[in-house]
Protein backbone atom coordinates (compact mmCIF):
# COMPACT_ATOMS: atom_id res chain seq x y z
CA UNK A 1 0.00 0.00 0.00
CA UNK A 2 1.01 3.25 -0.87
CA UNK A 3 1.21 5.86 2.03
CA UNK A 4 2.09 8.75 0.52
CA UNK A 5 0.05 11.81 -1.13
CA UNK A 6 0.55 12.87 -4.68
CA UNK A 7 1.26 16.48 -5.36
CA UNK A 8 -1.71 18.15 -6.06
CA UNK A 9 -0.91 20.34 -9.30
CA UNK A 10 -2.85 23.51 -10.38
CA UNK A 11 -5.06 21.47 -13.13
CA UNK A 12 -5.82 18.92 -10.16
CA UNK A 13 -6.63 21.86 -7.74
CA UNK A 14 -9.33 23.22 -10.68
CA UNK A 15 -11.32 20.44 -10.60
CA UNK A 16 -12.41 20.61 -7.38
CA UNK A 17 -14.38 23.80 -8.50
CA UNK A 18 -16.45 22.21 -11.17
CA UNK A 19 -19.02 21.32 -8.43
CA UNK A 20 -18.58 24.47 -7.03
CA UNK A 21 -19.83 26.52 -10.19
CA UNK A 22 -22.44 23.55 -10.03
CA UNK A 23 -24.01 25.02 -6.52
CA UNK A 24 -23.57 28.42 -7.30
CA UNK A 25 -25.31 28.14 -11.03
CA UNK A 26 -28.13 26.58 -8.20
CA UNK A 27 -28.00 30.04 -6.29
CA UNK A 28 -28.26 32.38 -9.12
CA UNK A 29 -31.45 30.34 -10.80
CA UNK A 30 -33.31 30.70 -7.67
CA UNK A 31 -32.40 34.22 -6.80
CA UNK A 32 -30.38 33.33 -4.01
CA UNK A 33 -27.06 35.36 -3.15
CA UNK A 34 -24.80 34.49 -5.06
CA UNK A 35 -22.57 37.44 -5.00
CA UNK A 36 -22.22 36.63 -1.39
CA UNK A 37 -21.18 33.11 -2.07
CA UNK A 38 -18.73 34.30 -4.92
CA UNK A 39 -17.07 36.93 -2.39
CA UNK A 40 -16.59 34.43 -0.13
CA UNK A 41 -15.20 31.43 -2.23
CA UNK A 42 -12.96 33.69 -3.68
CA UNK A 43 -12.05 35.30 -0.13
CA UNK A 44 -11.07 31.41 1.01
CA UNK A 45 -8.78 31.09 -2.26
CA UNK A 46 -7.04 34.23 -1.27
CA UNK A 47 -6.98 33.42 2.03
CA UNK A 48 -5.58 29.67 2.16
CA UNK A 49 -2.89 30.31 -0.66
CA UNK A 50 -1.61 33.41 1.65
CA UNK A 51 -2.15 31.09 5.06
CA UNK A 52 -0.05 28.78 2.92
CA UNK A 53 3.11 30.77 1.94
CA UNK A 54 2.73 32.56 5.45
CA UNK A 55 2.62 29.28 7.70
CA UNK A 56 5.71 28.17 6.01
CA UNK A 57 7.45 30.93 7.98
CA UNK A 58 5.54 31.11 10.91
CA UNK A 59 6.25 27.23 11.05
CA UNK A 60 9.99 27.44 11.22
CA UNK A 61 9.91 30.72 13.67
CA UNK A 62 11.11 30.37 17.05
CA UNK A 63 9.66 33.60 18.04
CA UNK A 64 7.52 32.90 21.31
CA UNK A 65 6.21 37.13 20.63
CA UNK A 66 5.57 36.25 17.04
CA UNK A 67 3.19 33.16 17.54
CA UNK A 68 1.71 35.13 20.94
CA UNK A 69 0.76 38.05 18.38
CA UNK A 70 -0.62 35.55 16.04
CA UNK A 71 -2.66 34.13 18.51
CA UNK A 72 -4.26 37.57 19.73
CA UNK A 73 -4.90 38.35 16.29
CA UNK A 74 -6.67 34.92 15.65
CA UNK A 75 -9.14 35.89 18.96
CA UNK A 76 -9.50 39.57 17.62
CA UNK A 77 -10.47 38.39 13.82
CA UNK A 78 -12.81 35.93 14.93
CA UNK A 79 -14.41 37.68 17.43
CA UNK A 80 -14.87 40.90 14.56
CA UNK A 81 -16.42 37.84 12.08
CA UNK A 82 -18.51 36.05 15.16
CA UNK A 83 -20.72 39.84 15.49
CA UNK A 84 -21.22 39.94 11.77
CA UNK A 85 -24.84 39.71 12.21
CA UNK A 86 -24.77 42.27 14.79
CA UNK A 87 -23.20 44.82 12.19
CA UNK A 88 -25.02 48.24 14.75
CA UNK A 89 -24.14 46.57 17.68
CA UNK A 90 -20.35 45.02 16.37
CA UNK A 91 -18.06 47.56 17.99
CA UNK A 92 -20.02 47.69 21.80
CA UNK A 93 -20.23 43.62 22.06
CA UNK A 94 -16.77 43.38 20.87
CA UNK A 95 -14.99 43.93 24.02
CA UNK A 96 -17.08 41.04 25.51
CA UNK A 97 -16.76 38.54 22.26
CA UNK A 98 -12.77 39.07 22.81
CA UNK A 99 -12.75 38.33 26.02
CA UNK A 100 -15.33 35.14 25.72
CA UNK A 101 -13.44 33.69 22.76
CA UNK A 102 -9.76 34.29 24.79
CA UNK A 103 -10.36 32.96 27.98
CA UNK A 104 -13.32 30.15 26.94
CA UNK A 105 -10.77 29.27 23.87
CA UNK A 106 -7.58 30.23 25.37
CA UNK A 107 -8.67 27.93 28.55
CA UNK A 108 -9.56 25.00 26.68
CA UNK A 109 -6.15 25.54 24.47
CA UNK A 110 -3.84 25.30 27.35
CA UNK A 111 -5.37 22.28 28.67
CA UNK A 112 -5.12 20.60 25.28
CA UNK A 113 -1.22 22.00 24.56
CA UNK A 114 -0.08 21.69 27.90
CA UNK A 115 -1.73 18.85 29.03
CA UNK A 116 -3.44 16.51 26.58
CA UNK A 117 -0.01 17.09 24.48
CA UNK A 118 2.30 18.17 26.56
CA UNK A 119 3.82 20.59 23.61
CA UNK A 120 7.46 21.54 24.66
CA UNK A 121 7.92 24.61 24.05
CA UNK A 122 4.46 25.82 24.76
CA UNK A 123 4.78 27.72 22.00
CA UNK A 124 5.59 25.32 19.64
CA UNK A 125 3.95 26.95 15.98
CA UNK A 126 3.43 23.77 13.97
CA UNK A 127 1.14 22.57 16.38
CA UNK A 128 -0.45 25.21 18.69
CA UNK A 129 -1.62 27.37 15.83
CA UNK A 130 -3.65 24.75 13.82
CA UNK A 131 -4.97 24.05 17.44
CA UNK A 132 -5.88 27.53 18.47
CA UNK A 133 -7.70 27.54 14.61
CA UNK A 134 -9.69 24.99 15.41
CA UNK A 135 -10.66 26.06 18.73
CA UNK A 136 -11.19 29.81 17.84
CA UNK A 137 -13.45 29.08 14.79
CA UNK A 138 -15.39 26.62 17.13
CA UNK A 139 -15.71 29.33 19.54
CA UNK A 140 -16.24 32.19 17.05
CA UNK A 141 -18.96 30.06 15.28
CA UNK A 142 -20.91 28.96 19.03
CA UNK A 143 -21.05 33.16 19.74
CA UNK A 144 -22.26 34.25 16.32
CA UNK A 145 -25.15 32.36 17.12
CA UNK A 146 -25.86 32.72 20.60
CA UNK A 147 -25.12 37.00 19.85
CA UNK A 148 -27.87 36.23 17.04
CA UNK A 149 -30.76 34.37 18.75
CA UNK A 150 -30.22 36.53 22.23
CA UNK A 151 -30.82 39.95 20.43
CA UNK A 152 -33.60 38.60 18.85
CA UNK A 153 -34.87 36.91 21.82
CA UNK A 154 -34.82 40.14 23.67
CA UNK A 155 -36.46 41.94 20.97
CA UNK A 156 -39.43 39.43 21.59
CA UNK A 157 -39.72 40.26 25.12
CA UNK A 158 -38.32 37.22 26.39
CA UNK A 159 -37.27 37.78 29.87
CA UNK A 160 -33.67 37.66 29.65
CA UNK A 161 -32.97 34.53 32.06
CA UNK A 162 -35.17 32.57 29.19
CA UNK A 163 -33.55 34.77 26.67
CA UNK A 164 -29.80 33.24 27.77
CA UNK A 165 -31.10 29.93 28.01
CA UNK A 166 -32.14 29.94 24.44
CA UNK A 167 -29.14 31.50 23.09
CA UNK A 168 -26.93 29.12 24.50
CA UNK A 169 -29.36 26.16 22.92
CA UNK A 170 -28.98 27.43 20.00
CA UNK A 171 -25.23 28.04 20.40
CA UNK A 172 -24.63 24.61 20.91
CA UNK A 173 -26.99 22.63 18.41
CA UNK A 174 -24.23 22.33 15.71
CA UNK A 175 -21.43 21.30 18.03
CA UNK A 176 -24.09 18.48 19.58
CA UNK A 177 -24.94 17.41 16.33
CA UNK A 178 -21.36 16.88 15.28
CA UNK A 179 -20.73 14.93 18.01
CA UNK A 180 -23.82 12.48 16.83
CA UNK A 181 -22.79 12.27 13.83
CA UNK A 182 -18.52 12.07 14.15
CA UNK A 183 -17.44 8.13 12.84
CA UNK A 184 -20.90 7.46 11.47
CA UNK A 185 -22.23 10.16 9.42
CA UNK A 186 -19.03 11.55 8.86
CA UNK A 187 -14.58 11.16 9.22
CA UNK A 188 -13.71 14.09 10.47
CA UNK A 189 -10.87 16.55 8.96
CA UNK A 190 -8.09 15.77 11.52
CA UNK A 191 -8.85 12.01 11.34
CA UNK A 192 -9.30 11.97 7.66
CA UNK A 193 -6.03 14.50 7.03
CA UNK A 194 -4.37 11.81 9.18
CA UNK A 195 -5.12 8.25 7.77
CA UNK A 196 -4.41 9.91 4.29
CA UNK A 197 -1.02 10.55 5.38
CA UNK A 198 -0.42 7.17 6.29
CA UNK A 199 -1.40 7.17 10.21
CA UNK A 200 -2.77 4.69 11.77
CA UNK A 201 -6.88 4.93 12.02
CA UNK A 202 -5.98 3.69 16.12
CA UNK A 203 -3.72 6.68 16.26
CA UNK A 204 -5.96 8.96 14.29
CA UNK A 205 -9.25 8.30 16.01
CA UNK A 206 -7.51 9.26 19.24
CA UNK A 207 -6.55 12.72 17.95
CA UNK A 208 -9.76 13.50 16.88
CA UNK A 209 -11.17 12.47 20.31
CA UNK A 210 -8.84 15.15 21.81
CA UNK A 211 -10.05 17.58 18.82
CA UNK A 212 -13.61 16.47 19.56
CA UNK A 213 -13.29 17.50 23.29
CA UNK A 214 -11.44 20.61 22.51
CA UNK A 215 -14.31 21.89 20.17
CA UNK A 216 -17.35 20.74 22.62
CA UNK A 217 -15.47 22.41 25.06
CA UNK A 218 -14.24 26.10 23.44
CA UNK A 219 -18.30 26.45 21.97
CA UNK A 220 -20.20 26.45 25.25
CA UNK A 221 -17.39 28.14 27.95
CA UNK A 222 -16.98 31.07 25.31
CA UNK A 223 -20.78 31.18 24.82
CA UNK A 224 -21.42 31.10 28.56
CA UNK A 225 -18.81 33.77 28.93
CA UNK A 226 -19.90 36.05 26.23
CA UNK A 227 -23.78 35.60 28.03
CA UNK A 228 -22.35 36.39 31.07
CA UNK A 229 -20.49 39.60 30.29
CA UNK A 230 -23.04 40.99 28.01
CA UNK A 231 -26.05 40.79 29.55
CA UNK A 232 -26.22 44.30 30.92
CA UNK A 233 -25.18 45.64 27.26
CA UNK A 234 -28.05 43.76 25.63
CA UNK A 235 -30.29 44.69 28.46
CA UNK A 236 -29.37 48.34 27.58
CA UNK A 237 -29.03 48.03 23.75
CA UNK A 238 -32.62 46.28 23.81
CA UNK A 239 -34.19 49.35 26.11
CA UNK A 240 -32.49 52.27 23.84
CA UNK A 241 -34.36 50.19 20.04
CA UNK A 242 -37.51 50.42 22.38
CA UNK A 243 -37.35 53.79 22.94
CA UNK A 244 -34.55 55.95 21.56
CA UNK A 245 -35.35 58.58 23.90
CA UNK A 246 -33.46 56.31 26.70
Amino acid sequence: MNNTLQMISLVDLSIAFIPVIIALFFLYIWSLNVKQASYALSRMLIQLLLIGYALSYIFYSDNVWLITAILFAMVGISCWIALRTLPTYRLRLFKHGFMAILCGGGFTLFFISQGALALSPWYQAQVLIPLAGMIFATAMNSISLCAERLFSEMNNQVPYPEARKNALNAATIPVINTLFAVGLVSIPGMMTGQILSGVSPLIAARYQIIVMCMIFASAIISAVIFLLLSEKTMKLMTKQKADPKF
